[in-house]
């Protein structure tokens, strides 16, 4: 057989008798390396189950979601006011600013003479500072040109305000101003004002029986739909409304309405939960 002598001199020969054998330097066999390869089938099989359990996940987390019960419990209160706030003022004018502080001075005493008189403790009175103000006049030459002003005289007034728990007093009080009147007092008297001096108490057990009484409706609704009621999920307090009493919903507000008209009142406020169902 004939043998090159090249390739026998020649240490990386490739094949022998039999077939094919790669050597390398050392006459040893080198092992073919085969490339990764993953088979299409196998990867669209792990996207179709990824997708699955992600849908799945999604449809439990949705259901979960949807499965809630909710309703609004209210409560009301009728009550009085046990507080009363009465506002006055009286001014005097002068073109004299010491004679109007004069007059000022002696009707305020006149005031406080009259409300001593009706039974009033000096504790439920304020009187406040006397403001003065200036009456000017502009003068004008022929041609309607500025010439200059003048003060023609002065106005003083003052403030009085009664804060009193005697409300009957109070309130004829605010209506008999005639003996002052008479003496020449220049009274004006303000509309008597209504507060509660507990109206943190009534908050309080408001709440607590809108909150039961929302929850004594869920209990029926979720009694009726057959199912039982789990954990709460949300709970949301409405705004505290006060209002004359009999006076219907007209004056509510989304922000609360609070009112200081009428002696007689009204409080009410709504509680919304929401539960989880099973």
């Amino acid at each position: 057989m004939d043998v090159n002598m090249d390739d026998k001199m020649n240490p990386n020969v490739s094949g022998n008798m039999n077939g094919n054998v790669n050597m390398n330097a050392n006459n040893r066999p080198v092992k073919k390396e085969t490339p990764g390869f993953i088979s299409p089938l196998v990867i669209g099989l792990c996207i179709i189950i990824s997708c699955a359990i992600l849908g799945g996940a999604f449809l439990k987390y949705k259901l979960s979601d949807t499965r809630t019960i909710g309703a609004t419990g209210s409560a009301s209160v009728d009550f009085d006011a046990d507080l009363i706030v009465w506002r006055g003022y009286f001014k005097a004018y002068s073109e004299n600013s010491s004679k109007a502080y004069d007059q000022i001075k002696k009707q305020a005493s006149w005031v406080e003479d009259y409300l001593k008189n009706k039974g009033l403790n000096e504790s439920d009175y304020v009187f406040s500072a006397v403001d003065i103000s200036e009456n000017t006049k502009s003068n004008y030459d022929e041609y309607g040109n500025y010439v200059n002003t003048v003060i023609e005289g002065y106005t003083l007034s003052q403030n009085v305000v009664i804060s009193s728990t005697n409300i009957d007093l109070v309130e004829e009080i605010s209506r008999d101003i005639s003996k002052l009147l008479d003496k020449g007092v220049q009274l004006t008297s303000g509309t008597p004002e209504y507060y509660c001096t507990g109206l943190d108490e009534i908050k309080l057990d408001l709440i607590e029986q809108a909150t039961d009484n929302a929850r004594t409706r869920v209990d029926i609704m979720a009694k009726q739909s057959g199912a039982s009621v789990g954990k709460l999920r949300t709970s949301n307090l409405g705004v505290f409304q006060i209002t004359a009493r009999n006076s219907g919903t007209s004056y509510y507000s989304y922000d609360g309405y609070l009112d200081t008209t009428s002696r007689q009142k009204t409080a009410s406020i709504t509680v919304r939960l929401e539960y989880d169902i099973n």
